[in-house]
């Protein structure tokens, strides 16, 4: 075991048998001759004593010294050791959030009964829904992201640095080619567009980056947009020194939370880059000033810049809480197959707190009336490479509603595969102060639920599965006031 977790063992153990003999620190100084403060240093494992520290006290709280050196715990605290032991601490990327793990092991310490079945609950979920550590580290990421408004300004002022150190203009489109004139000059970069497609197993694969002689591979089948924004995920690490890295995109497995993490920072950057902060700010602006939603226009703000529609809705997530203090939205992107009625969750974001739309990990028919669906349906039948729509979703359950926006696209590495990008923002009094449009009666309001199984619109003609958690639910609210009743008629 590790040095630190060593010394939180014995401070573990020390605790534990001073609080057994009603003693407080002050009390344990006392009866040792050694002061409170190197005392409670040793419980909160920080020091670890000297053999003739440990014997002193062995000796005055009546403890055998081979037990109180040994790492075996006592059946309370037995749960600790073996959270320990099994290092899943260090998988845990507590840092993120400010959490230190001296804090953690105490909370454990403390109610070791509770937190070992609530650690066990944790697992067994995982195991069932096969949540794979990959899974738990992009979980990890995408609760960072939430908890900092999906905006990192860190990040975006590197961006800034970036171009004037290069002399990029951000008020204009950026193409593929300034930025793999950048790569090949200043970082001694290779581009080889030929070699992938050698390779039938690596079709899924769009880059691979061979790191000791710095030869980017490509495929060639990449459009300009994506061709970019590969060269500026390249250029983020090299500009913010990252060294833990992945060298696959799309990845293929993360071997570090690391990895996970500078992934998530490099593609930031590169989203910020091809995608600056202040022309994607006015553009927005424009579109919101409007009384009427003008569907051209937004659409032309998606292709001015060099970037799919996926990195321009993610964009918006970044922009919409900084920017115009649009902090209540979801990010949704959905992909379906050509004949076929599944439509997958495959990616998702919620800001300030769990919207309804989310995932499902039961195989419940996701709402048909969406416009994320609609829209995987509509290009599914379109001649066109792109489609894009916009709804207000009313979620009566919840009260909740939405202005969403929708667009689908062709998967240009998948035959017969489709995606749709979402984004999704709540209805209150500051949406309704930031975008002027809200009540243009062009835009079609419609009444949805989350699942099928779940939901109580009546008469739904889209609908693929009967409403069964909702009538299970009836059901037992139904017994539960029986119950009651003949509680009290037979009670008194």
């Amino acid at each position: 075991m590790e040095e630190g977790y060593i010394k939180l063992i014995f401070g573990l153990k020390l605790k534990q048998i001073r609080t057994d003999r009603n003693l407080s620190l002050f009390g344990l100084s006392k009866l040792s001759g050694l002061s409170k403060s190197y005392l409670n240093e040793i419980e909160n494992g920080k020091k670890y004593p000297k053999p003739d520290k440990i014997a002193i006290l062995s000796e005055k709280l009546d403890v055998p010294y081979d037990q109180m050196v040994s790492l075996k715990l006592d059946k309370n605290l037995a749960p600790i050791g073996n959270l320990l032991k099994s290092k899943i601490l260090k998988e845990i990327p507590l840092e993120l959030f400010g959490i230190k793990e001296s804090n953690l092991i105490d909370i454990v310490a403390n109610a070791p009964v509770k937190v070992n079945a609530f650690i066990s609950t944790i697992i067994e979920i995982a195991q069932n829904y096969n949540f794979s550590r990959e899974s738990f580290y992009l979980a990890s990421v995408r609760s960072f992201q939430e908890a900092n408004n999906n905006y990192f300004d860190d990040l975006e002022q590197s961006v800034l640095k970036f171009s004037k150190a290069y002399q990029i203009d951000l008020d204009s489109r950026l193409s593929s080619k300034e930025l793999e004139e950048i790569l090949i000059e200043e970082f001694g970069y290779k581009i080889n567009e030929n070699e992938l497609l050698k390779y039938e197993a690596l079709g899924s694969l769009r880059s691979v980056l061979v790191p000791k002689t710095k030869t980017l591979l490509l495929t060639n089948e990449i459009d300009e947009a994506q061709r970019t924004f590969i060269y500026a995920k390249e250029l983020a690490y090299n500009f913010l020194g990252i060294k833990e890295r992945l060298y696959t995109f799309p990845w293929i497995k993360f071997d570090t939370f690391d990895q996970v993490l500078n992934n998530f920072y490099a593609s930031y950057f590169a989203g910020a880059l091809v995608i600056p902060k202040a022309r994607l700010t006015e553009q927005l602006s424009s579109v919101f000033e409007k009384t009427t939603f003008d569907t051209a226009l937004f659409l032309q703000a998606i292709n001015s810049f060099n970037a799919s529609p996926e990195s321009f809705y993610q964009r918006l997530t970044n922009i919409l809480p900084k920017e115009f203090n649009i902090q209540n939205l979801f990010f949704l992107r959905f992909t379906h197959k050509a004949k076929s009625d599944q439509f997958h969750l495959k990616k998702e974001l919620h800001l300030s707190h769990q919207h309804s739309p989310h995932a499902n990990e039961t195989n419940e028919h996701y709402c048909r009336r969406w416009v994320s669906i609609k829209m995987l349906k509509d290009i599914r039948k379109s001649k066109n490479e792109h489609e894009f729509d916009i709804q207000i979703s009313n979620y009566e359950d919840d009260g909740m509603k939405y202005l969403v926006f929708s667009s689908a696209t062709k998967d240009p590495f998948k035959q017969d595969y489709y995606r749709s990008i979402t984004i999704g923002l709540l209805l209150n009094k500051q949406l309704e102060r930031k975008v002027k449009f809200l009540d243009d009666p062009k835009i079609k309001t419609q009444n949805v639920g989350v699942t099928c199984e779940r939901c109580a619109i009546k008469d739904c003609k889209v609908r693929k599965a009967p409403a069964i958690a909702l009538e299970k639910k009836a059901k037992n609210i139904k017994i539960e006031k029986i119950v009651e009743e003949l509680n009290q008629r037979f009670g008194s």
